[in-house]
This record gives C-alpha cells, structure tokens and sequence, in this order.
C-alpha cells in the first residue's frame, strides 16, 4: 500500500523516482480503510532531507499510512524556508488534540548543549508526556532519544573524548525481539554524534531492553516495552552520502576534520561510499510498522488507554 503525504511536498518525486508508491490526496480520501497515522516532529535543520529519508522508510511498508509533518512552535527554523513549514508541517499545539498509532521525534544539532537551556526544550518535555497518552508506539531518533531517555528515566548523555563518526558494527542482542525480525546477528549503522549513553545506566532501568549495541560507540537501539518507546540513537535512516555531506561542512571549518571511520572505500573520499544499511533500515522500520499495526486500536480514541 502506499503513503499519503501532501501533493506539493519536496520528497514526493523522490519517492516516486525511486519506485515508491505515493497516494495522492484526492485518492485517499476515496479509498474505505483506515489508514495508520504515523507523525513525525522533525527537529532537524534539513527538514526536506530528514523528511524525505523518513518517508522513504515509512512508505516501504505494505500498509497504507497517512504521515503528518509537525514542528515545535517555540523553534524558529533558520533553514528551512517559512512558506516550506506554513505549506506542510503543523504545529504540535495543532496536532495536540488528535491521536497516532506512531510517531517520529527526531535528532536535532545540538548535542553539547544541556536540555534545559534547549530554546523549546519545555515545549519538547510536553510532546514527549503528550506521547504516553497520545500515541500508541514512538520512536526516538539520535538526539531525540537521548533527549527522551533522560525526560523519562533521568539518563544523562556523557561526552566523548573525540566524535563518533562513521560506520560501526552493532551486536544484535535480543534476536527474539519483534523489532529485529530477518536482523543478521552483527550490522553495520551509521554514526554521527559527539555525545552517548552509558551502557550500564541504561541496563540500571529495569523497564529498558537494550536490542543492539555496539563495543565501540555504546547502546543504539532499546525498547521501552510498557511506554511503547524505541530509542534509536544512530542513523539507520541515513542516505549513502550523509555522513560524506557532514564531513565535508566540518572540514571547511577544520581541514583537520577526521575521516568518518568505515566509511569511504580505501578511506578515500573522492570514491563514493557504499550504503551497507539500507537493508536493516527498512527491515526496522517495517517490523516497528507492523507491530505497531497489530497491537493497535481500530478505534483511534482508546489509544493511550491504561498507560
């Protein structure tokens, strides 16, 4: 099944020239089924870029599924255009009253900074309590989850004596999960962040369940079963050039910028890096589709019930 997203939306032709399939508005309003709602509050400064890799993971799915586009109210984008966020994003005060199967909270750049002088960082503590009645499975992204994993359990983010950057091995740890179903038993995920979490305070938190983990950059993926949270705090979503793009802008303001690790073919970077992930990006965002799909209400309004 396809996904619905706005006519006009940037990542549209990019999903169809990919072989995706888009729905237009009009179709769906005729089609007699109800879609799964999936939000997604892109705190990231490309917000056509991060919403167009979500979407691209979203619409692989066989399930048709309705993405709604929400920022913060209390952030100004410096770079995203205004008529860009006017035209298809909605703020959370808009969507506040109104439940979801899934939503998306996702990085944002500013990892050395304390949450609490985050400019809408109170305004992001309501979206995050907002989700436990609200949505029936959120995912946390990068930052995001950090952010989340410290409202919810008081985790603090510890910092790194050099930036983990590039692509690392991860250890499926719990093969069982419904979350890493046709997952290999070692993956390779992308790494971008100069921040992480401690690995034996996440194991502290009896309701945490750490799913894959990584020797040399610490905890990626952990499920929260009885809040209906994934913490995701790697970049699984990530297009082939990413981590290319970002190393580039760091080396134009430091020619010493280190090579992203794993990455460029012979540590070259005028090869182009190949995408070792996008198979186990898909298979984790369609199982976390599908086992949100099959343990949600029919009835929108009874999601949150007993949280």
């Amino acid at each position: 099944m396809p996904i619905k997203i706005p006519d006009q939306l940037p990542a549209r032709d990019t999903l169809i020239n990919e072989g995706i399939m888009v729905m237009a508005e009009a179709e769906a309003v005729r089609q007699d089924i109800r879609p799964m709602k999936i939000g997604l509050l892109n705190l990231m400064p490309n917000k056509i870029q991060t919403e167009t890799q979500i979407a691209r993971l979203i619409a692989a799915t066989a399930l048709q599924v309705e993405l709604t586009l929400v920022r913060a109210a209390s952030h100004e984008s410096k770079t995203t255009s205004a008529e860009h966020l006017a035209a298809f994003y909605r703020t959370w005060e808009e969507v506040e009253a109104e439940k979801f199967d899934a939503f998306v909270v996702t990085g944002a750049p500013v990892g050395m900074v304390p949450y609490e002088e985050i400019t809408y960082w109170d305004e992001l503590k309501r979206i995050f309590d907002w989700t436990t009645s609200n949505v029936h499975s959120s995912l946390f992204v990068c930052w995001g989850a950090m952010a989340a994993l410290y409202h919810f359990h008081g985790l603090s983010k510890v910092r790194l004596a050099e930036k983990a950057f590039g692509v690392f091995p991860h250890s499926n740890c719990r093969p069982g999960s419904p979350f890493l179903v046709g997952f290999s038993d070692s993956i390779q995920v992308p790494v971008s962040r100069w921040t992480t979490m401690q690995r034996h305070d996440v194991e502290d938190v009896p309701s945490l369940r750490m799913l894959l983990d990584s020797p040399e950059t610490g905890p990626c993926l952990i499920h929260e079963p009885h809040g209906g949270r994934l913490y995701m705090i790697n970049h699984l979503e990530y297009d082939a050039t990413t981590l290319r793009d970002e190393y580039l802008r760091d080396r134009r303001e430091n020619p010493d910028t280190p090579l992203p690790k794993n990455y460029f073919p012979f540590d070259d970077p005028g090869l182009m890096p190949p995408n070792r992930w996008r198979a186990h990006a898909h298979l984790f965002i369609g199982n976390w589709i599908n086992q949100t799909y099959q343990t949600t209400p029919f009835e929108l309004e009874r999601i949150g019930e007993g949280r």
